[in-house]
């Protein structure tokens, strides 16, 4: 089968397309700009387009010896608008087109499919489930939101069993298209508000998700969010909680700090137990995890013989830059911590901009760095765009800050600045969702390859 992906380049669709790919489909794709992920899937023998969104099916040469060349199946990312010109193109040849998520839902029911969903914590709790279930030998197949190193790199695993392991996402209730026998839900918390407008929407939803578990379906659910536990569900969930004796266990031979981090494991030995995995196991593949692309991602670097401890983390929200700042302070009491922070899309920054000034007026950092507002193509309004800006926020933080606190418009501008400014044994703690991490890239390698703005 011949199938075409709108939006090769993003984190989930690519590893839909890894997917295909290890099934011998052929497999295209396009996006708007290169990336590791595209290079990775042209190696694997994916052909991609770069650049602005163009028809690769021409209407005006098209004709019945051109099925030969047209996909059978049409892809495309939940980012992707209903005028984007290759998905008009494909509709009015009357191929057939599917959403990411209403393809990974077709999925789900060949599988015995195994979904994580939640607000945060989502990509570690799937990775950890995933090694879990390889070290006991049940060969799963996983699709993640992240890379992981145990899987060379990549966000998809090919397995040969029944088992399906999924990152399932909540946005435009992408998930009520999946078919899960197993539901982990980490945490709830007011995010997309674009979409869900209020934290009572977003119980719903995930109420609604947890109605497709089947009578002899699981639901794993986590004790300590207080959000979790007003979801209302036919099927007696399996709690976990980090007043559980097993949190002290996992906390000693876990590689990564932070309460968030343990209450992650533990979702995972519960799931687990409930697949009858023995406890022995699951220690060991957790004492393994070496940690997600972009998840607490620790390295030491030198900037002009200064000895830097950087720290790259792909935390957007104000709860989890709250967890993850917490990690930092407790892994280095001592040391001065430098925080560079890219806000992820304008919508997100606007509906809970007192929130992030709260949570960054908490945190215990001496540095505070705000990048320009990641914009995410299809996601943004053009009035709240007006609204909201990194230094309208930088502003706010530091009326009540002593901390020092800083606007740099560009990734590029800020490099400069850290290399003139970071001293020995400071910790720089580098976070967002955007192309933050393009820093942390050109931070980290000599030949400086990463592109940034």
């Amino acid at each position: 089968m011949k199938i075409h992906f709108i939006g090769i380049g993003g984190i989930g669709v690519s590893a839909l397309a890894k997917y295909y790919l290890s099934r011998g489909d052929q497999v295209l794709g396009s996006d708007l700009t290169p990336s590791e992920i595209t290079d990775q899937l042209e190696k694997m023998g994916a052909k991609i387009f770069i650049g602005p969104h163009r028809p690769r099916f021409d209407l005006k040469n098209f004709s019945r010896s051109n099925l030969k060349r047209t996909p059978d199946l049409v892809i495309y990312s939940p980012a992707i608008t209903n005028d984007n010109p290759e998905l008009k193109t494909a509709r009015k040849l009357k191929i057939k087109c599917q959403s990411y998520p209403e393809n990974l839902g077709e999925l789900t029911k060949e599988y015995f499919t195994i979904a994580i969903c939640g607000t945060h914590g989502k990509g570690t709790t799937t990775a950890m489930i995933s090694l879990i279930l390889i070290k006991a030998g049940l060969d799963p197949t996983v699709i993640i939101g992240t890379k992981l190193k145990e899987f060379h790199n990549s966000n998809f695993r090919q397995g040969k069993s029944k088992y399906l392991i999924i990152e399932a996402d909540e946005y435009k209730s992408s998930f009520l298209n999946y078919s899960p026998k197993i539901i982990v839900l980490t945490c709830l918390d007011r995010d997309h508000l674009d979409y869900f407008k209020n934290l009572g929407n977003i119980i719903k939803t995930f109420e609604k998700f947890i109605k497709k578990l089947p009578e002899n379906g699981a639901l794993i659910l986590n004790n300590d969010d207080k959000n979790s536990l007003k979801i209302k569900s036919k099927i007696k969930a399996k709690a976990y909680s980090l007043k559980q004796k097993e949190g002290i266990i996992l906390k000693k031979i876990l590689k990564l700090p932070g309460d968030h981090i343990i209450s992650d494991a533990l979702a995972a030995l519960t799931l687990a137990r409930t697949l009858k995995i023995k406890d022995e196991i699951s220690f060991k593949a957790l004492s393994e995890y070496q940690g997600a692309w972009r998840r607490f991602d620790q390295k030491k670097i030198r900037i002009k013989n200064q000895i830097i401890e950087l720290i790259n983390d792909y935390a957007h929200h104000p709860t989890e830059i709250m967890v993850t700042l917490k990690a930092v302070r407790q892994k280095y009491p001592d040391k001065k911590i430098c925080c560079v922070f890219q806000p992820h899309q304008y919508q997100r920054t606007f509906y809970l901009f007192k929130d992030f000034v709260k949570v960054f007026i908490e945190s215990k950092i001496d540095k505070l760095i705000l990048t320009d507002i990641y914009s995410v193509s299809g996601r943004e309004s053009a009035q709240i765009k007006k609204k909201v800006s990194s230094k309208k926020l930088a502003e706010a933080i530091q009326k009540i800050l002593n901390t020092k606190v800083i606007y740099i418009s560009t990734i590029k501008e800020t490099l400069t600045y850290l290399k003139k400014n970071l001293r020995n044994k400071e910790v720089l703690i580098i976070m967002g969702a955007g192309d933050i991490y393009g820093l942390a890239q050109l931070l980290t390698t000599t030949k400086r390859k990463a592109k940034i703005k």
